[in-house]
């Protein structure tokens, strides 16, 4: 039986169950055990465990204020020596590097020089002594003159030889510590020492004054240890409720098989790791030893986490532990959090089955998690290759340790899918990059004993759970597939990309990290995410086809080659936008008189009716260049064109889908190197002249095609030979992250960049600052000017006289002379005559004939004229109406040209 401390033994037992005979109140100050006094007496006695505690405590405490006083006197000690030797240090160095120290040392009689100085400062500084000494020792001042001129006491052989010296003596006035230092001259050399000390009393005395301090305080420690054994004593009286021993007892007896009977696992561990209870339960769960209390939890032969675990008596909730075949949820709390003993409580519950179903749960809702992951992360863009990355890349490794993904070289194209052809392979994605499969690109045929044939020809997923057993796989290559087993991979599924009825390729998943082969639930999961990425990919295909077709349509409208000119060296770059096809064109139309017309236009939108629109307008402006008409008469010829479209694109509900385009229309003339520019809505054009500044022309920027019946206007650029006309699209300086003028800034610093750049480098340069795929069309013309100069050009005027046409016809003659073309005088008198007679009969004047000598030889007639002739066939009975039939035989080309005071009929001929 237990019995508590205090309690009579002879108490009668009460029967469990039976309750206790009620008690009075307890009068105040009063305890069960008798008055408080007692209680006190008891709490001091050496007897009871507080007494005991008290005892101690008191002991601890004298311990504590004896130490305090011998730590604080030796570290009053030590303080005091490092003062001193750091103030004696402080004062030697200060008045060795005095000024005048030095040189006063080299005096007849250094005494007097020195020895009020060393008084003052030692007065100043309060060490007991400073000494000035020659290199024998032999001292020169001295606090007490009568020690003058004798040899000094102490070490001075490290500071003869530059060092410092410092000593803990016993001199006459006692303890001290002593510095001796060199003194130096301005060479350095060593021609006197300084020595100064003081004695560690004067830089004590601290302890005397603490000594009060510490004494009071373990006065009060002694007092406070009084007052709380007696009330731990007190208290633990009052814990006890006055129990017996009987009852203590029974009470155990119920508690103990209260705790052997629970179907959960109690351990408790004490402070030192040593397991102090364990019931039947914890026995069980554990696989504990018979003798396992009392000895320490990390040599009962459990798993190193667990046992960790236990030992440390950290805080635990509900964490899982797998302890041989089971899983245990432990729960830990330290029992000392309210004044307990230092140790811990730990409960265990079997969690295995509960585990098992939260594990099924667990991968259900990952699986889920993953098909949504599929509908929002792939088919992001409208690429089917990078749509069959995202799938790859989604399905490793949450689902597989590989994932490729083969689709028809059809499918990539855009087109439909032809079975019975070769398979590339679209995207690879592992947990490792050197696996032996096929690489990203490889094309390959499967064999028809291959799962991937099988699911392409049946359309349904396979699953080959063991490769290593599967001989119609590893017909496909033995060498390959070797390398593949040997690499770790042991299991595949293959599921075919499904839309519709089209079989577009097929996705394969390979397993090597996880040991359990593909089963079928995972290739249901399989099936799922292939089908939902197979729709993703035919959209992709879909887009690729219209793309292409309005990507080809596109290019087909756009120039392939530049025309044949000498006014202009011209460089252009045509950028696709990144998606969509825009309705930017560009045109080089060469004119007559050695003119050439530049044309940059942008139709609103994208898409094949964008690229449409652009091709019709191209067209116009072709057909309309081929009239010779000014810039503002074609633009506003083009802007009633595009109204029409609008009008003839107004659907059946009355709806009318608006086209709106902009357009720059330019025509450089190099003989009198005026360009005239005129705008529909376009940013104006850069020049870049000779010198390598850069400025916008100031072009009146009139309305964009299709708002019809405004006008435009024009203006005329001189432009020095060498100039650079640079004309673009807005993709090239507007986007979604910067506004235009900001883009005309940065235009304009490119263009800085290049002084006396050819057309070529100047676009280069340009288009280095732009991404690979802009997200609007750029189109971008350079052209440099060149000039027909005064020395291939011939003017004459003619009066109005048919006896002047010999007269022009002997010019020419001597100009083609000079030229060197001699071989074309014929033709060019024939085609002047002809010209310069109907211009005679049926103009009027002034009338001019100019030649120009370029690629070919034009040949100009003007009068003051509006009316044109026309091209007829003359009967065998009429007598005129030929020669413009001869022009058009003779001439390579020929036309008229109107100007604002006439027109001018003009022909070309090529030269030999």
């Amino acid at each position: 039986m237990v019995r508590l401390p205090g309690r009579p033994a002879t108490r009668p037992p009460r029967p469990f169950g039976q309750p206790r005979a009620p008690r009075g109140p307890r009068p105040y100050g009063k305890d069960t055990n008798g008055d408080r006094p007692g209680v006190l007496r008891s709490a001091v006695s050496g007897r009871s465990v507080a007494g005991q505690v008290f005892v101690l405590q008191v002991v601890i405490v004298l311990l504590l204020v004896v130490s305090a006083v011998v730590a604080q006197v030796l570290q009053v000690r030590h303080d005091s020596d490092i003062e001193a030797g750091n103030r004696s240090l402080a004062v030697a160095e200060t008045f060795a590097n005095a000024p005048g120290t030095a040189a006063a040392l080299r005096t007849p009689d250094p005494t007097a020089v020195l020895q009020p100085r060393a008084e003052a400062a030692r007065k100043a500084s309060g060490v007991d002594f400073i000494v000035v000494m020659n290199t024998d020792g032999i001292r020169y001042t001295h606090p007490r003159t009568d020690r003058i001129g004798k040899k000094f006491v102490g070490t001075i052989g490290p500071a003869l030889a530059g060092g410092t010296v410092t000593e803990h003596i016993h001199g006459t006035i006692g303890p001290l510590v002593q510095v001796v230092v060199p003194v130096r001259d301005s060479a350095g050399k060593v021609v006197g020492l300084v020595s100064s000390g003081i004695t560690t009393a004067h830089v004590g005395g601290a302890a005397e004054q603490q000594l009060p301090l510490l004494l009071a305080a373990a006065a009060a420690a002694l007092a406070l240890a009084t007052a709380g054994t007696a009330l731990v004593s007190r208290r633990l009286l009052r814990q006890t409720h006055g129990l017996g021993p009987y009852e203590m007892t029974r009470m155990y007896e119920h508690h103990d098989a209260v705790l052997h009977a629970v179907r959960e696992g109690v351990l408790i561990v004490g402070g030192d790791g040593r397991l102090l209870l364990a019931n039947d339960e914890a026995h069980r769960l554990l696989g504990l030893p018979q003798d396992a209390e009392r000895r320490d939890v990390l040599e009962l032969g459990l798993d190193e986490e667990t046992a960790t675990l236990l030992a440390s008596g950290r805080v635990a909730t509900d964490e899982v532990h797998l302890v041989k075949d089971r899983l245990l949820a432990i729960n830990q709390r330290p029992t000392d959090l309210r004044g307990g003993p230092a140790g811990s409580v730990t409960t265990l519950r079997d969690s295995t089955e509960l585990r098992a179903l939260s594990g099924r749960a667990e991968v259900a809702r990952e699986r889920l998690n993953m098909l949504y992951d599929a509908g929002v992360g792939i088919g992001t863009s409208l690429d089917v290759t990078r749509t069959a990355e995202e799938l790859a890349q989604l399905a490793v490794p949450r689902f597989a340790d590989f994932a490729t993904v083969d689709l028809f070289d059809a499918v990539l194209s855009g087109e439909e899918p032809r079975p019975g052809t070769a398979l590339c392979r679209a995207a690879c994605a592992g947990v490792r990059g050197d696996a032996p499969l096929y690489p990203v690109g490889e094309r390959i045929r499967f064999v028809a004993t291959s799962p991937q044939a099988r699911s392409l020809t049946t359309g349904q997923p396979m699953v080959e759970p063991r490769l290593r057993q599967a001989p119609g796989w590893r017909a496909q290559d033995l060498e390959r597939t070797d390398q593949v087993l040997a690499y770790g991979i042991h299991s595949l599924i293959t599921v075919p990309l499904r839309a519709g009825s089209l079989v577009l390729g097929v996705a394969n998943f390979w397993r090597s990290e996880k040991p359990q082969p593909f089963d079928s639930e995972e290739l249901a999961l399989a099936e799922e995410l292939v089908a939902r990425a197979a729709v993703s990919i035919d959209n992709a295909r879909r887009y690729t086809r219209e793309h292409s077709m309005a990507v080809t349509l596109q290019r087909s409208l756009l120039p392939r080659s530049l025309p044949e000119q000498g006014a202009l060296e011209i460089a252009y770059r045509y950028l696709p936008a990144q998606a969509g096809v825009g309705g930017d064109w560009f045109d080089v139309l060469p004119l007559s008189g050695a003119r050439v017309a530049l044309v940059v236009g942008d139709v609103v939108g994208h898409g094949l009716h964008a690229a449409a629109t652009m091709g019709r307008l191209r067209t116009a402006v072709h057909n309309f260049s081929a009239l010779d008409l000014p810039p503002d008469e074609l633009l506003g010829l083009l802007d009633e064109l595009v109204v029409r479209i609008d009008q003839d694109e107004t659907t059946a509900e009355g709806a009318g889908v608006v086209t709106g385009a902009t357009c720059l229309y330019a025509v450089y003339d190099p003989v009198s190197r005026l360009c005239t520019v005129a705008l529909a809505g376009h940013p104006p054009p850069a020049l870049v002249h000779p010198d390598g500044s850069v400025d916008f022309a100031d072009v009146p920027t009139g309305p964009p095609l299709g708002l019809g019946g405004l006008p435009f206007e024009t203006a005329e650029l001189e432009l020095a030979e060498g100039s650079r006309l640079v004309l673009y699209t807005d993709g090239l300086v507007e986007d979604r992250e910067r506004d235009i003028d900001e883009g005309l800034d940065m235009l304009r610093d490119a263009l800085r960049r290049t002084p006396g750049a050819s057309p070529e480098e100047t676009c280069r340069t340009v288009l280095d600052r732009l991404p690979n795929r802009p997200s609007d069309d750029v189109a971008l013309i350079v052209a440099r000017t060149r000039v027909l100069g005064a020395d291939r050009v011939a003017e004459w005027k003619v009066p109005s006289d048919p006896a002047a046409v010999s007269e022009v016809r002997a010019s020419v003659t001597r100009q083609l002379d000079d030229w060197g073309l001699d071989e074309l005088a014929f033709t060019t008198e024939l085609v002047l005559s002809e010209l310069v007679t109907n211009a005679i009969r049926y103009a009027r004047g002034p009338i001019g004939v100019r030649l120009l000598r370029d690629r070919t030889l034009i040949c100009e007639v003007s009068d003051g004229s509006t009316t044109s002739p026309h091209l007829r066939y003359a009967a065998n009975t009429d007598e005129g109406g030929r020669g413009l039939f001869l022009v058009a035989q003779l001439a390579e080309r020929w036309g008229t040209r109107y100007t604002p005071n006439g027109k001018i009929i003009w022909a070309e001929q090529p030269l030999p």
